[in-house]
This record gives structure tokens, sequence and C-alpha cells, in this order.
């Protein structure tokens, strides 16, 4: 493992740890698309089954047990329990659109015809596209909290962090996953739009305006 991978690993984290602490402290999810953090929630749930029967370290066990946890914490508190701030007028990104040709994909383009690895890859590819009806919601709305800039701040870094490790990891390993790399190429991309405006417009009170598009391995691989 290399620093690259941890940091990314980190950048990751600590993107959802802000998420949730201002989901606790403000007692409110407004501005945070439910429908992303549901696709978050089924990216980890699809690909961290080998929990149950693979065993590669303590460090990736332990990291695949905390996204998980999150993610379904989000969710629960965006869904149950601030449920009365969780904005579905702008939270309107039809999830099928998504769902629909990631799964197609992941039977077409896979390592290996086997239920793990189509479900593996399906994360890799739902990943890639599963900040898109955030962007949309900002993109709706015209605005941001600084918060959830922040947030999508720190997913934008873990994914530049994870180029990083791919390319360092070729480099000295010889190890190349085309769909992992592709996949997170995409992902970068879609985050480069917001990068630009995160920077230029600062961090007060964050106003993504039209300008704003669309985005969207887990921070532990296989």
């Amino acid at each position: 493992m290399n620093i690259f991978r941890i940091l990314g690993d980190v950048s990751h984290l600590l993107a959802m740890i802000i998420l949730l602490v201002k989901i606790w402290r403000s007692k409110s999810c407004a501005g945070i698309s439910g429908k992303s953090q549901i696709l978050f929630t089924l990216v980890f749930t699809t690909r961290y089954l080998d929990l149950f029967t693979t065993f590669i370290s303590v460090y990736n066990t332990v990291m695949k047990v905390i996204f998980l946890v999150c993610a379904y914490i989000t969710v629960y508190m965006i869904y149950v329990k601030f449920q009365r701030t969780f904005d579905r007028e702008h939270d309107s990104f039809r999830l099928e659109f998504l769902l629909v040709p990631v799964t197609g994909l992941s039977f077409l383009e896979n390592h290996s015809f086997t239920p793990l690895e189509i479900l593996w890859t399906f994360s890799i590819y739902l990943e890639s596209v599963a900040i898109l009806p955030q962007l949309f919601m900002i993109s709706k709305t015209g605005e941001a909290e600084t918060i959830t800039t922040h947030y999508l701040f720190f997913l934008g870094l873990y994914r530049a962090l994870y180029l990083a490790n791919w390319i360092w990891r070729y480099h000295t390993e010889k190890f190349y996953d085309q769909i992992a790399v592709v996949s997170g190429v995409v992902q970068t991309i879609f985050y480069c739009d917001f990068f630009y405006l995160y920077v230029t417009k600062g961090k007060q009170g964050t106003e993504l305006r039209g300008k704003t598009r669309r985005e969207g391995i887990g921070p532990v691989q296989h």
C-alpha cells in the first residue's frame, strides 16, 4: 500500500464525516442529495460483499466496515431522522438513467462472469456517476452551503489521489485495472468544473451557478 491510496482513503472518509457532522449539528439535510447518498450506499454494499468471503488485511476490513456504517447512517438521517428538512423538490434526478446503463455495462464488461465480480464491477461503474444527483441538485438551486462544497471537494481530492495511486502501482507493480482506472478518470472529470468554481469563488457561502454541471473504488478495493 502506498501513501496516495492511504491519503485517498482518508480524504474519502473525511468527506463522509464532514457530511455527517453537518447534518447532525444543523439537524438538517438541506442542500444534500439523498439520491446520491443512496447510490453511494449501494456502491459500498455491492462492493464489500467480499467481507464475508475474503480477508485481505485489518486495515482493509476496518475501512470497509466504517464506510458501510457511515453510508447507512447518512441515508437514515436524510430519509428518517431529519426527513422534514429534505428538499425532495430539487433532488429530482432520475436514478434509472444511471442504474439501467450501469447494470447493463457491468454484465457486458467485467473481469469474470461471477456474481461477486459482476457486483464489484457494478459498484465501480456506479461510483463514477453517483455524485450526479448532488451536482444536478446544486445546478437547480444555484447555490451550495460551504460545508457541502467541502464535502464535494474532499470527494474530488480522493479521486485525484486514487489516480495517483494507480499511476504509482503501474510503475512499481506493473498493476493496471482498466475498469477501475477508466471509471475513476470519468469520475474525476465530472469534478473538474466543481473544482474550478470551488477555487475561484472561494469558501464563503459558495454559489455554484449555472456553470456547475454533473459529476459523478471505493476507498478500499479487493
